[in-house]
């Protein structure tokens, strides 16, 4: 669970995701799941969406992608609700996320790479890594400069990075059954905001 709510959360979460996390998060208030349950719950979710890549069943993968990122809203709301914020559900759900990012990027690159016939195993595995590597950096550049530097990002470096539009792409890539395409979308622009966000802190600080 969440320790707070994301008010700078990313956009496809603020208008699209939370339209249904929310409804579900009051649905689950009377029940005795718990936020940290939740954030397993998406895990679990992302887990099934590579297992589906793997199967070569890439349309139920991408939407095992977005139900994963709308279920992972739901443990915030819940632990508002039911008043179970902690610390350290916070820390667990963003553990399980980047758990869940590799996983479903993973899923990616093996389907890319089995079922893409103009693509070669290498070019699928270097350019889903640095996918995986540019997704797992815009998490930590976060974190780091929220902890150590007390400095938050806004505008094009909070939103380009968001994880959850990253995982809306995954899933209109993955349906329209473009994996390299969309790998190298998600390689260029995570590590293109990872760098941008390095020269915004290094201007501020």
């Amino acid at each position: 669970m969440k320790s707070e709510d994301k008010p700078r959360e990313g956009l496809v979460s603020y208008y699209l995701n939370r339209r249904v996390s929310r409804p579900l998060a009051r649905l689950l208030v009377p029940t005795p799941v718990t936020p940290n349950q939740v954030s397993f719950a998406s895990f679990l979710i992302a887990l099934a969406s590579l297992g589906l890549f793997l199967g070569g069943h890439n349309i139920w993968a991408g939407l095992a992608v977005q139900a994963s990122s709308i279920v992972d809203g739901v443990d915030g709301d819940l632990a508002r609700l039911k008043n179970l914020a902690t610390r350290f559900g916070g820390f667990f759900d963003a553990v399980l996320d980047r758990y869940a990012d590799v996983a479903i990027l993973a899923g990616l690159v093996y389907w890319s790479n089995k079922y893409e016939t103009i693509v070669s195993a290498d070019l699928a595995w270097t350019v889903g890594l640095a996918a995986i590597l540019g997704s797992l950096m815009l998490s930590y550049t976060r974190a780091r400069a929220e902890a150590s530097l007390g400095l938050n990002f806004s505008g094009a470096a909070l939103f380009l990075g968001s994880r959850d539009l990253r995982l809306l792409v995954v899933m209109i890539g993955a349906m329209a059954g473009q994996a390299l395409a969309t790998l190298a979308l998600v390689a260029i622009v995570s590590n293109g905001v990872v760098v941008y966000r390095v020269a915004l802190l290094r201007r501020q600080v």
